[in-house]
């Protein structure tokens, strides 16, 4: 799908052809779609294509004509029944006149361009244009990592309870989350720190400005995504610890009630050999079960008294 924007006096609107100092907007396009536009401003249709591939690394290509930046963005998709982030490559191709987005998905980070009113947002300055969508990436980075964290202190709530092999399962996809975000981060900031040195296209002091802010944003969400992960394995050390530990009292009571039932095991198959009555205490009594019985139960009440003592029994 391709979609063509261009801003008049502060607003968007929609075109049908391609017009100068337009943004070029294109959505899982079509071979036909991939070939149209590549035609049409002497692209290469490859990269044209290479935002389509989910393992293509963020890079800048320069070429005769036209610029190729390659950027990780975030995305949340259903995973399992939950919500869960991952990454996918988004290209921004910088003509002379034009700039043209390629994703593989929807992604509400151009979305909130076309949809929302930007501060400062043109199509006819590009270099803002794409420091802007940058910023915005970063901005969404932060803010899905915010999400895991806060995913992530739930799943520690239940420490103290129940826990269930859910909160095991939901640690490890929000461990898997952050080093999709740390690898794509890395990448971005490369390209970050070579977009310093970009001159092809003029830029204004505001636009360095705020090529500054990106990189300070995008540094602050690798801090983030490191310090959440440092939390994330603490968190599940603890959760290993605990399991231990509840196995270790599981195993400790079970013992204790091992110890106990011995006691009428031991008497009970003493009084069933095969032995004359007379050598039997109590066997010739008439109240005779009543009282071995009520001396099991005595010694089995002090025995797991005093293993309660010495906190055999929790």
């Amino acid at each position: 799908m391709i979609n063509i924007y261009r801003t008049d006096d502060n607003v968007i609107r929609e075109f049908t052809e391609y017009e100068d100092q337009t943004w070029i907007r294109m959505t899982k396009p079509s071979v036909e779609e991939i070939q149209n536009v590549a035609d049409k401003f002497s692209l290469d249709p490859a990269d044209v294509r290479a935002a389509l591939d989910d393992e293509e690394s963020a890079r800048i290509a320069l070429e005769d004509n036209y610029t190729l930046i390659l950027v990780d963005i975030p995305m949340s998709e259903v995973r399992n029944n939950t919500e869960a982030y991952t990454t996918f490559p988004l290209g921004i191709i910088l003509t002379h006149g034009h700039i043209i987005t390629v994703c593989a998905k929807e992604t509400p980070i151009l979305d909130y361009f076309v949809k929302s009113t930007v501060r400062d947002f043109s199509t006819k300055k590009r270099m803002r244009f794409l420091y802007q969508i940058l910023y915005r990436t970063c901005v969404t980075y932060q803010m899905y990592l915010r999400n895991i964290n806060r995913r992530r202190t739930q799943i520690e709530e239940h420490i103290n309870e129940e826990m269930e092999d859910s909160d095991l399962i939901g640690l490890h996809e929000l461990e898997s989350n952050l080093v999709y975000f740390a690898t794509s981060l890395r990448g971005n900031g490369a390209v970050l720190e070579r977009l310093t040195r970009y001159e092809r296209i003029k830029q204004y002091p505001e636009d360095k400005d705020l090529l500054e802010d990106v990189m300070i944003e995008n540094k602050q969400a690798i801090e983030m995504t490191a310090i959440y992960r440092d939390i994330i394995n603490g968190t599940r050390e603890l959760m290993s610890s605990v399991l231990d530990n509840r196995l270790n009292n599981t195993m400790k009571n079970l013992t204790s009630i091992t110890i106990v039932m011995a006691i009428p095991t031991i008497v009970s198959g003493l009084y069933g050999m095969n032995l004359k009555a007379e050598g039997m205490p109590f066997a010739l009594n008439t109240w005779g079960f009543g009282i071995v019985c009520g001396i099991i139960l005595l010694m089995c009440g002090i025995t797991a008294w005093v293993l309660r003592k010495i906190k055999l029994i929790t």
